[in-house]
């Protein structure tokens, strides 16, 4: 880890889930060490994930929460706002973890035998490297599914509400600025995400039968074909 390396050289992070819990920074507010930057969590997020799923896939009931323990020990930040939101749509959400490709098919061909069931992929690292196998088996089983980036939806997944990463770059380059300036980290409170996107892809929609609601193409920041 950069932060082994060195207490007073400063540094900025960018997609850093829980920079406090992770024992980046003392608070938000206050960095309190050489490191500063954006952070990647908002814990509405996940009832975000839940409420699009259930606006462009009504008929669900029931959806699995994949992702790696291992690689996200952050997951119950995500997971239990999930589960609140899926509650107050009438569906059930569970955790799914998973450790490997072979786990990631045993839990979604599984989840298809069961009637009305749908995916949540929560961000992390694991479901990045693993989105090809994830998209192709939630077309081969007809579920939709639900990511936290759109490069899982260009990539042929079908909704994606998330955090801009571009945006986050850009102002996490400000801070950078800001330091080569003179400013010290520890004065420059860490941000959390100001900018979120909600894009669509429609040829996988209508593959799964769905008919996308007006009011969620009126929301959408990108629609892809």
């Amino acid at each position: 880890m950069v932060l082994g390396a060195s207490r007073t050289v400063p540094i900025v992070f960018t997609q850093v889930t829980d920079p406090v819990a992770q024992g980046l920074i003392e608070s938000l507010n206050q960095p309190g060490r050489n490191l500063t930057g954006i952070a990647l969590f908002e814990h509405e997020i996940g009832g975000k994930l839940m409420q699009v799923l259930k606006e462009i896939a009504p008929r669900t009931m029931r959806a699995a929460v994949i992702f790696n323990p291992d690689m996200a020990p952050y997951y119950k930040l995500y997971t239990g706002a999930i589960k609140v939101a899926a509650a107050s749509f009438a569906m059930k959400a569970f955790e799914a973890p998973v450790h490997n490709g072979d786990e990631i098919e045993t839990v979604i061909s599984t989840l298809a035998r069961e009637l009305a069931s749908a995916l949540v992929l929560i961000p992390d690292t694991f479901s990045w490297i693993h989105r090809d196998l994830i998209i192709a088996l939630a077309a081969r089983y007809r579920l939709p599914a639900t990511y936290g980036f759109r490069f899982f939806v260009a990539d042929g997944g079908l909704i994606s509400y998330g955090v801009d990463l571009s945006d986050m770059q850009r102002r996490a380059a400000g801070y950078v600025d800001c330091i080569l300036k003179g400013a010290r980290p520890v004065d420059l409170l860490v941000q959390l995400p100001i900018k979120y996107e909600l894009i669509i892809n429609l040829k996988t929609a209508r593959a799964l039968g769905l008919d996308v609601p007006l009011t969620l193409l009126a929301r959408a920041d990108e629609l892809i074909e």
